[in-house]
């Protein structure tokens, strides 16, 4: 991801979930959304990434249209759009989903070679106790850098 510039980042699921493995996938999307996410009106904070007939798709993201958008057309900005993964990705996605139990969220959309991309994760949830222990080891680390920079 070096060469991608970040459109929006879900701060949010690496909250509440262990991130075990990640997955860049391409997003269809209709014209009015690529342009809103060029303006960057899109939130990622209720998406997930559901598995069904053997497709991705990208629930929850919220692309606010602008109000230039045509008047004879009516933009749904929580529309269900496809996520694009090779098969041999999407075969490893849906066993780890129905036989391992983990949950597939949306950690960013970014832009590469001018098309948008969205980094997926695979999930575990955290419970309550995990959260506070990232939040202590995060505090902690903050602490420590603070004490330990050169004056």
């Amino acid at each position: 991801m070096s060469s991608s510039a970040n459109i929006v980042v879900n701060k949010k699921a690496r909250h509440d979930y262990f991130i075990e493995d990640r997955f860049e996938a391409g997003v269809a999307l209709e014209g009015w959304e690529v342009k809103s996410l060029r303006a960057g009106r899109v939130q990622l904070v209720d998406s997930y990434v559901i598995l069904k007939n053997g497709e991705a798709w990208l629930l929850g993201a919220l692309i606010t249209p602008l109000p230039t958008v045509s008047t004879h057309y009516e933009p749904d900005p929580r529309r269900t759009r496809k996520l694009l993964l090779h098969r041999e990705e999407l075969s490893k996605l849906i066993g780890a989903v129905e036989r391992k139990g983990y949950t597939l969220v949306a950690l960013s959309l970014y832009w590469k070679r001018g098309k948008c991309k969205a980094e997926v994760g695979l999930a575990k949830g955290k419970q309550a106790h995990d959260k506070r222990a990232s939040e202590r080891d995060r505090d902690w680390q903050r602490e420590r850098n603070r004490l330990l920079k050169p004056r």
